[in-house]
């Protein structure tokens, strides 16, 4: 029963942590960006397509090139979109690159807006990288808020 209990014990100080898990420190970006859209669909093509351009200044001093899907209900005004865009430059100094992916609604009901930051898509400094970016437009510019995280 003693070697029983002695092996036990052994057993739960070999599995137990030595050191605690380190939870990934959110780091915060910000600045403004200029958006250019340019049709790339027919006429009458739906959903219509998109290319996207961005240069973004501020803690990320970047450019993006992507694409984007829109469509809608031109009865209700129901709204939706998605696009991917590579965002490349450098973030707090750090180079590389990362995708954005995005997904927005609007309805009677209100809008919703998501742009994350695809996981493990960034390259050179900034791979690892996850989290999400927010867009504000006031006054006709447009300004970004970033939460991410990387890895030490």
């Amino acid at each position: 029963m003693k070697s029983l209990l002695a092996a036990f014990s052994l057993m739960l100080a070999a599995s137990a942590p030595a050191e605690p898990i380190k939870e990934p420190f959110m780091l915060h970006a910000a600045g403004e960006f200029e958006v250019s859209l340019k049709p790339v669909s027919g006429a009458d093509e739906a959903p219509m397509r998109l290319s996207i351009d961005k240069q973004f200044r501020g803690d990320l001093e970047a450019t993006s090139v992507g694409q984007m899907m829109a469509g809608g209900n031109e009865a209700n005004g129901s709204r939706v979109y998605v696009a991917l865009e590579t965002v490349a430059g450098t973030l707090k100094g750090l180079k590389g690159s990362f995708i954005l992916a995005h997904r927005g609604t609007m309805s009677a009901n209100g809008q919703a807006l998501s742009v994350i930051i695809v996981p493990d898509s960034g390259t050179d400094q900034l791979k690892g990288i996850a989290g999400n970016l927010d867009i504000d437009i006031r006054d006709g510019k447009h300004f970004y808020t970033m939460d991410y995280v990387l890895p030490e």
